[in-house]
């Protein structure tokens, strides 16, 4: 299996090893769908080296069954590789304006409680592999501060592994990353009027 050869050797006092190994940041963003399929197609790699995997998904609903929800949860209940643990922390779609209930809390309290649990877990290095699903929009609209995200995922403690999806990611998230790719856009069938269909979506 080619692991592919640096080409910088940096003067940091780790071995090959050592460096290899090295727990990441990495940020899935852009206009360009797939950041979020990319994401769980890194955690089917974690699955199957057998490291628990927790997934939060910051925006999309709890009734939005994407179906690699279905797919990881089931692999993770085969005993085979990781384990999977589900969490859905947004009340969907938060950029359509919604009324809130009184006594109900608001899509950004929730969104913060969310944050609360990555940061609980992290702590307790509950997971290895970390997917934190549309968590840029959250940053982007200033309900979560960044300096304190790049704050806590610089000292998160052990092997942690930490992918973040969503469109418009803050330039100190992007600069702190380890692995930064920018989907961009080139065509899309919503451009031509089709909406999204099923087994491509969702």
């Amino acid at each position: 299996m080619p692991q592919g050869q640096p080409t910088v050797v940096p003067d940091d006092g780790l071995t090959t090893r050592q460096r290899r190994n090295r727990a990441l940041v990495m940020v899935h963003t852009g206009v360009g769908k797939g950041k979020s399929t990319a994401a769980f197609g890194m955690a089917l790699r974690a699955w199957n080296q057998g490291w628990p995997i927790g997934v939060f998904q910051f925006v999309k609903s709890a009734k939005w069954r994407v179906g690699e929800e279905n797919a990881l949860k089931a692999l993770g209940e085969t005993g085979k590789g990781g384990t999977v643990t589900w969490n859905k922390m947004g009340e969907g779609w938060s950029w359509i304006q919604r009324e809130v209930a009184e006594g109900e809390q608001s899509h950004e309290e929730k969104a913060r409680e969310g944050w609360e649990q990555v940061k609980r877990d992290l702590a307790e290095e509950k997971y290895k592999f970390y997917v934190l699903d549309e968590f840029a929009y959250l940053l982007h609209w200033g309900w979560i501060d960044v300096k304190e995200v790049v704050e806590v995922l610089r000292d998160r403690p052990g092997q942690q592994h930490v992918v973040i999806t969503g469109r418009n990611a803050p330039q100190e998230l992007v600069d702190f990353a380890d692995l930064v790719t920018d989907m961009s856009k080139v065509k899309h069938p919503m451009d031509a009027g089709q909406k999204g269909q099923r087994g491509i979506e969702w």
